[in-house]
């Protein structure tokens, strides 16, 4: 890889690409506790920002934004040497002094520099829904665990004392098998129309370099930097914005990974535009001590039908466990669990403030050293793997992007994790591996 090749010009063979930078490390190498780590931020100028505020005491190397305005302040406390527009060009440049990367792009481009991260050795932080569908998803987790590189995802709401709790009730049997779990975002975000005018594009935007593998769209501020989230072609509407950290809460409870059989409905799929409102169900098959499930998602302005049929309150929840043996509603704050009494009647038994007299089950769940803070101790040695590494979150990133495909096709499939196959559903499976513009595939 050279530094002159063009945007366009991008690895057909990333490993073919890579091959250049002979000296770089093959696997990942580890510092010592009391060693400052090296990390370079690509996508510092939106969420880079929040990651680069809770990495700022390591060392920072290197800073990378398509938008030099965007990237504001953050440009302003590092040297201009270490300031990039591009990504390939700062680890082709840097890559020998860099043990760690953190990506904080738009969703279409999360694959292309993690990959190349992880390919050159470097432990990796990446923002959800980890990548744009479920065939990037696999190929970067399949790589962090060849590599093995310390890796997390950014769904920073796992560290919290309530999603531990929960996880404690739902596996010490406090509402008995759980049979389904319903899950939702309140939100009616999305079909986020295009200006009609054309705009011309800022002179601090590298913008075809935004677009990356995308084809070539007219720019649109109203989608760059904010709205591509609810376009097709660059995000993953609030499935994927939402549903990382929603379905966190049932995957860590339940031990979930992949699902045998993924469906969806909802009003007519828009051809470019993410829906405003969808229903997603899976099934997942019995693993360990756990009964076999339908795990159930939603976006639904006001929360799914089944609270409204049990009385329940959407205010600070998003999930709803149903047990043999009672319910459990829950946020990523708030916990109340319930049970019938003699005339079916739902009865409070435990809320996150009130035992009520219930018997709580020891707490097991450790608490976390912090977020952040787990993925810089693995990256200096730590053996405690963090805990959305990829290995956890990677099943549960593709999971959410799997409702996606089973909307946009309205298929009911199979699903086969083992060949990544949308058994004999054609339409759902042209949306688990993508097809990039040239000069932007992997061999």
């Amino acid at each position: 890889m050279s530094t002159r090749m063009t945007r366009r010009n991008f690895l057909r063979s990333t490993a073919a690409g890579l091959a250049a930078m002979k000296t770089a490390p093959a696997y990942a190498e580890s510092k010592s506790a009391n060693e400052k780590l090296d990390i370079a931020i690509i996508g510092v100028g939106g969420q880079g920002n929040f990651s680069l505020r809770n990495v700022q005491h390591e060392n920072i190397v290197a800073l990378v934004d398509v938008d030099s305005v965007r990237a504001g302040k953050a440009f302003e406390h590092i040297d201009k040497s270490r300031r990039f527009t591009d990504y390939r060009v700062m680890l082709d440049k840097m890559h020998n002094s860099i043990d760690a990367v953190v990506v904080a792009t738009p969703d279409h481009t999360h694959f292309h520099p993690a990959y190349m991260a992880m390919d050159l050795g470097k432990h990796l932080y990446l923002e959800k829904p980890m990548a744009h569908n479920v065939w990037e998803i696999r190929k970067l987790t399949e790589l962090a665990a060849h590599k093995g590189v310390a890796t997390q995802l950014g769904m920073q709401r796992h560290v919290k004392d309530n999603m531990h709790r929960v996880t404690e009730l739902i596996q010490a049997g406090a509402i008995g098998d759980v049979t389904e779990v319903h899950s939702w975002v309140d939100s009616e975000r999305g079909m986020y129309p295009r200006i009609k005018e054309q705009k011309s594009i800022p002179s601090t935007l590298d913008y075809d370099l935004w677009l990356g593998p995308v084809e070539h769209q007219p720019y649109d501020p109203e989608v760059t930097p904010y709205g591509w989230r609810f376009w097709w072609d660059f995000g993953t509407g609030e499935a994927g914005n939402w549903g990382c950290h929603i379905l966190d809460i049932p995957f860590a409870a339940l031990n979930l990974d992949y699902p045998t059989h993924a469906a969806a409905d909802g009003p007519e799929p828009h051809a470019e535009m993410t829906t405003k409102d969808m229903h997603s169900w899976f099934e997942f098959p019995a693993k360990g001590r756990r009964k076999a499930l339908t795990l159930h998602w939603y976006q639904a302005k006001g929360g799914p039908a089944i609270l409204k049929e049990h009385g329940l309150s959407t205010d600070g929840k998003n999930n709803l466990f149903i047990g043999t043996k009672g319910m459990l509603l829950c946020g990523f704050d708030e916990r109340v669990l319930l049970q019938q009494d003699s005339g079916g009647k739902w009865e409070t038994k435990l809320t996150h403030k009130d035992a009520m007299g219930f018997n709580v089950p020891k707490e097991t769940v450790p608490d976390s050293p912090g977020f952040h803070k787990e993925f810089l101790n693995a990256c200096k040695g730590d053996s405690t793997a963090p805990t959305c590494n990829f290995g956890y979150s990677g099943p549960l990133s593709e999971t959410v992007l799997l409702a996606n495909a089973a909307y946009r096709s309205k298929t009911s499939f199979n699903w086969n994790h083992a060949s990544m196959t949308c058994v004999d559903t054609p339409a759902a499976q042209a949306h688990i591996k993508p097809s990039y513009k040239k000069g932007w595939e992997l061999a």
